[in-house]
């Protein structure tokens, strides 16, 4: 796809996700608008080797959505992918239905790990990625982590065990918005400087704007960023981004939704030129 193209599907998907929690009565707003680049990037930038039908396919990229209250957007996106029909998301959080807040992969197609508890997700993406090695397999175990794993011990174990087996087939790609779901994650816990951590863990580190395809796109087509080393994708990014009182604030992080905010969000989404 065109970057232009990329873009008319960033705000698709976060007006379809602005319905989708709307009709749940709740969703993570913050978090997932946070990552709709670097998703869209990664599913239909050419990016990621999967196969709507054949969602277990042995060779397929993995794909660990650590931060699993961004599920929403990832539901949607693999929706429009055609992992399931699109009409299945009107059930999102609703009972008995395959989408909750966070992702299962016992019930939802393309879904590689449920998520939710954060710090788990890079041990996981680290495993697969050995197990990759072990059965000479060549493909890529991604993981999508927030700012609060990487106050995390198991995140630093996970990185430090990468990194001593030169696991090149691994991505870590940081949704860098500065906000947990308690306040800033500088103010609480602060994690930096984080490239310098990583890179002292034998990491290949780039830093990136999230929200601009050309580069979220350029350090995808240059993996691994360090040959023999794990990559590393630092993407500084806005909380909420796109819906203005929603922006920059850990106060959306989770929260029900009145009709007031829903359609003050709504126009300014729809109203959205960029």
């Amino acid at each position: 796809m065109e970057i232009s193209e990329l873009k008319a599907l960033s705000k698709k998907f976060r007006i379809q996700v602005l319905k989708m929690f709307m009709n749940a009565g709740s969703g993570h707003f913050g978090g997932s608008f946070s990552v709709v680049e670097i998703l869209i990037a990664l599913y239909f930038g050419g990016i990621l080797n999967v196969d709507p039908r054949r969602p277990l396919w042995e060779d397929r990229d993995r794909l660990v959505l650590s931060k699993g209250h961004a599920s929403g957007m990832l539901c949607a996106i693999l929706a429009e992918k055609g992992f399931y029909p699109k009409e299945l998301l009107d059930t999102y959080n609703h009972l008995n239905s395959p989408f909750g807040q966070h992702p299962d992969m016992n019930k939802i197609p393309g879904i590689d790990m449920s998520t939710g508890s954060l710090g788990h997700g890079l041990s996981v993406a680290v495993g697969m990625a050995l197990a990759a090695r072990m059965d000479k397999r060549s493909y890529k175990c991604f993981a999508i982590l927030g700012d609060a794993e990487m106050q995390s011990g198991m995140t630093y174990e996970a990185a430090m065990a990468a990194g001593n087996y030169g696991l090149t087939n691994v991505v870590m790609i940081l949704d860098r918005n500065l906000y947990t779901m308690d306040g800033s994650s500088e103010d609480l816990m602060s994690i930096e400087p984080i490239d310098a951590k990583l890179k002292s863990l034998k990491w290949g580190v780039v830093t990136i704007d999230g929200h601009d395809y050309a580069q979220i796109l350029r350090a995808l087509n240059s993996l691994p960023i360090e040959p023999g080393k794990p990559s590393a994708i630092i993407a500084n990014t806005v909380k909420g981004k796109g819906v203005s009182f929603m922006e920059n604030t850990h106060a959306w992080h989770f929260k029900p939704l009145e009709q007031e905010p829903f359609q003050r969000a709504l126009q300014e989404l729809e109203a959205d030129k960029s």
